[in-house]
């Protein structure tokens, strides 16, 4: 049953009663990080092992997202900084639980490389916060895979002048 979440702002970022934050460096500098996020949507499911689907929606204001499991989503972009910020929020999902849901990922230029940081912020009700905060090391583990796996595809389009 898909339901719609309670839309929220980038404040939601700061504010939401589960914030998990996570953290890695690429070897990619930030535009190319940045056009793999943003530009390049239907890539996703080639280096984020948990996305099986994506794709932009609305010329681009969204995007439509399955996960691993059966998850679909339907995204609004919040943020789209080339080479800073990228930022979506959920609006529609078949995710029990969650009521509101929004991810940013910062890009940070560090040496010739790139600081990722990804912040998965949410709300619902006591058991999904308690369930999201579990899932804490397994979403981590996700994300740094996810990081490694696109800088690796980076690191191979450069080398080609791709």
């Amino acid at each position: 049953m898909v339901r719609r979440l309670r839309p929220v702002g980038l404040d939601f970022i700061d504010v939401a009663p589960v914030r998990l934050v996570f953290a890695a460096d690429a070897a990619a500098p930030p535009e190319a990080v940045y056009q793999a996020l943003a530009e390049e949507v239907e890539g996703w499911p080639r280096w984020f092992g948990a996305v099986t689907l994506a794709r932009p929606t609305y010329g681009g204001a969204g995007r439509e997202i399955g996960l691993l499991g059966g998850v679909r989503m339907q995204e609004t972009i919040m943020a789209a900084d080339p080479e800073r910020r990228y930022a979506y929020r959920v609006d529609t999902t078949n995710a029990p639980g969650v009521r509101a849901l929004l991810e940013e990922w910062r890009l940070t230029p560090a040496g010739s490389g790139t600081h990722i940081r990804w912040t998965f912020a949410a709300d619902g009700p006591a058991a999904f916060r308690l369930a999201l905060t579990a899932a804490r090391p397994g979403l981590g583990h996700s994300f740094r895979t996810a990081v490694r796996t696109l800088d690796a595809r980076l690191t191979v389009r450069r080398a080609s002048g791709r």
